[in-house]
């Protein structure tokens, strides 16, 4: 497959910063959160009202740290030898020829998410969207992750082809999940994405998990008051 550096976007977005949430930006007149939150949201929601509303900041953790390196390894040596793109571009020419990118950046103004997935390969009769996370687990906060960053690329494009979700081993060619974005699973993280945007405008609660062992390995465990 070509490889594609998607160096932007021919539309620009009306982007304002949330006055007391931080991270969440406005969009188009809607909230718009990262896609990554929802791994965040899928471990304990309390975390999210923790360090994005409460404003506490915790040292990263060395998994965290680890994981930025990797990625930013395997940016720098797609860079090499990608050609430059638009994110319109490079979708247009995928439907005649395969391409691969790399921190592909997708946004959905509607659905108030935006993100960058770690790798899209873009083929004339599907796309797959891949996130690569440590170990061989799709847990539901990975999958809900993958999954809003398939509903926000068809958003943005309007892609009849088929869309597919997977999984990535980190620092390899293993794929330990995939599925199809389906009209059922669509349904389903438009709900999870509804939720998220109740939490920040106030309509629905911040629910801690009920997990002890989260609870102990949290790095927010010391300013939570629901820490067992």
């Amino acid at each position: 497959m070509e490889q594609k550096n998607i160096t932007g976007f021919e539309k620009e977005y009306d982007i304002k910063q949330h006055p007391s949430i931080k991270g969440l930006q406005i969009i188009e007149g809607k909230n718009n959160f990262p896609i990554s939150w929802l791994n965040q949201q899928g471990y304990c929601e309390y975390q999210l009202y923790l360090e994005y509303m409460k404003g506490i900041e915790t040292a990263p953790t060395v998994a965290m740290t680890h994981g930025s390196e990797i990625h930013q390894q395997l940016e720098d040596i797609f860079k090499q030898d990608a050609t430059p793109a638009t994110f319109e571009e490079a979708v247009e020419a995928s439907k005649e020829k395969a391409s691969m990118s790399r921190e592909c950046f997708v946004i959905s103004p509607s659905y108030g998410i935006r993100g960058y997935i770690d790798e899209i390969w873009m083929k004339p009769d599907e796309i797959v969207i891949i996130d690569d996370k440590p170990g061989r687990t799709p847990y539901n906060s990975t999958m809900n992750q993958v999954r809003a960053y398939c509903l926000a690329y068809k958003d943005m494009t309007g892609d009849e082809r088929k869309i597919k979700g997977a999984l990535r081993e980190r620092g390899t060619e293993n794929l330990f999940w995939i599925e199809i974005f389906t009209p059922e699973i669509e349904k389903e993280i438009r709900f999870t994405i509804e939720r998220m945007q109740g939490l920040f405008d106030g309509t629905k609660p911040f629910i801690p998990t009920k997990n002890p062992r989260k609870c102990k390995s949290c790095r927010f465990n010391d300013d939570c008051e629901h820490a067992k």
